[in-house]
């Protein structure tokens, strides 16, 4: 018996076979989880099409999570084939990456709108919509990153909107834990993702914690997924409202080690 069999679970976000999304989706799937997936538009579609299909899955809807129009038809699409869904998995993030390069005082109104709403309100709208369909409870999971509360190079923006979003985390999962719903986030290291390369020094990131972690080891998708799957389990079932890190120990360092500091 899997730990998610008979679950069915809704991915959204994955842009290729490096995205945490996909490393969640792929552990679900093997832990007999029923997934369907959403993809933004046609150019993402055929990245998604090949990827649901090796775990089993036909059910794809399209949905833009910055269009209220988009989202009722997806889940109104989700609704004609599934009576009842136990799952959500939101990695969806965006921000104009030539604005990450500079300094946050120059954050223009309308980047840091659209950056809000992206990827924090759009967790906000999914979870009372995908709520509505967890008659027996269910869990709801997103993914966010240490530069929320700790300033992180070429972050800016998107870490005060990881900061809201782990703050509408705790929020949701007092709204809907009495529903029976549990709603937490994974904060894995730096990754090799289509959306963690669009960060400058990515690179130099990615080694810096691989050398500093206390594992000396960054987060792999499979550790992701794994992750997923026991808060998305019955293993899970008194764990909500937290951040789970996933990123070989690096997020309680004060300092590098010492073999790595320079002076």
């Amino acid at each position: 018996m899997g730990l998610l069999d008979g679950k069915r679970i809704l991915i959204m976000g994955v842009a290729n076979d490096r995205s945490i999304a996909w490393g969640c989706a792929k552990a679900m799937a093997a832990a007999g989880a029923e997934l369907a997936f959403t993809y933004q538009n046609d150019a993402l579609l055929k990245r998604v099409k090949p990827l649901a299909e090796s775990v089993g899955s036909d059910f794809l809807i399209q949905a833009d999570v910055s269009d209220d129009d988009s989202m009722d038809s997806a889940f109104a699409a989700l609704g004609e084939r599934w009576d009842r869904m136990d799952g959500v998995v939101h990695a969806i993030a965006y921000s104009d990456k030539n604005e990450l390069a500079g300094r946050i005082i120059d954050t223009t109104r309308a980047n840091f709108r659209n950056s809000l709403s992206i990827s924090c309100y759009s967790l906000i709208d999914v979870a009372k919509r995908a709520s509505q369909m967890m008659p027996d409870g269910g869990t709801i999971l997103t993914m966010t990153y240490q530069g929320s509360n700790k300033v992180t190079p070429f972050y800016n923006v998107m870490g005060v909107a990881k900061a809201a979003l782990e703050s509408a985390v705790r929020y949701l999962a007092n709204d809907l834990g009495p529903d029976g719903i549990r709603v937490n986030a994974i904060s894995p290291g730096p990754m090799k993702t289509l959306a963690g390369a669009a960060i400058g020094g990515a690179r130099k990131t990615f080694k810096h914690t691989e050398q500093n972690a206390p594992l000396r080891a960054n987060a792999t998708l499979d550790a992701i997924g794994a992750t997923a799957v026991y808060l998305a389990s019955d293993g899970g079932a008194c764990t909500s409202g937290e951040v789970l890190h996933v990123d070989g120990g690096y997020h309680v360092l004060g300092m590098p080690q010492v073999d790595n500091i320079h002076v």
